[in-house]
């Protein structure tokens, strides 16, 4: 791809400004995604942290839930964070009675997994191909429980009670992660994604 990609942002709810800006400072083109004809525009998309089931629920009623669900299996970069995570999993533990996803990636992912609010964390992880720690906030967090055999798993957690749990993976077209890479200051896990994208 020669020229710069178009990288759309989920935007109906959650941490749109922020992942636009980092997406900006790599060197794309970042696009809200409100509607069916934005996201016909893009080459790739990120899922924000938010909330899964108003993310849902949202894409259903703006018309959006079938066309990225059909993109994303279509092959369509896309990188999902926090509550991303969730709506890019096949399977959730602890989610809500009848709760969709886009699916996509081969994972079973709890919901919720780290605690409440009251409970967000910040730490340091090693991310597979980085070469520092990425910093990287945690707030009302899932956690992977389980990933298919073809499920590359680029970062874990390590020491508490959490210790090797699974907070960062990648499937043919998805990255995704528990974490909020956008919260950070720290814009390798987005250029890692934009790498990605050129690769696809």
């Amino acid at each position: 791809m020669n020229a710069a990609p178009t990288v759309g942002v989920f935007a109906l709810q959650g941490d749109v400004r922020e992942h636009l800006a980092a997406l900006d400072r790599a060197g794309v083109d970042a696009l809200p995604v409100r509607r069916p004809e934005e996201l016909a525009r893009c080459h790739a998309l990120v899922l924000p942290g938010g909330e899964s089931t108003t993310m849902g629920k949202l894409a259903r009623i703006f018309d959006l839930f079938d066309p990225l669900a059909e993109r994303i299996r279509g092959g369509m970069p896309t990188f999902g964070t926090c509550a991303g995570m969730i709506m890019l999993a096949e399977k959730i533990e602890d989610g809500t009675d009848g709760q969709e996803t886009f699916g996509g990636l081969d994972i079973v992912v709890r919901r919720n997994a780290f605690g409440r609010q009251v409970d967000s964390f910040e730490t340091e992880l090693e991310f597979s191909g980085m070469d520092e720690p990425v910093h990287a906030v945690f707030i009302r967090a899932p956690w992977v429980e389980s990933a298919g055999s073809g499920v590359e798993v680029l970062a874990r957690v390590r020491g508490g009670e959490a210790d090797g749990k699974i907070v960062a993976v990648r499937q043919r077209n998805i990255m995704a992660t528990s974490f909020h890479p956008e919260m950070a200051g720290d814009d390798r896990v987005h250029r890692s994604f934009v790498e990605f994208i050129a690769q696809s």
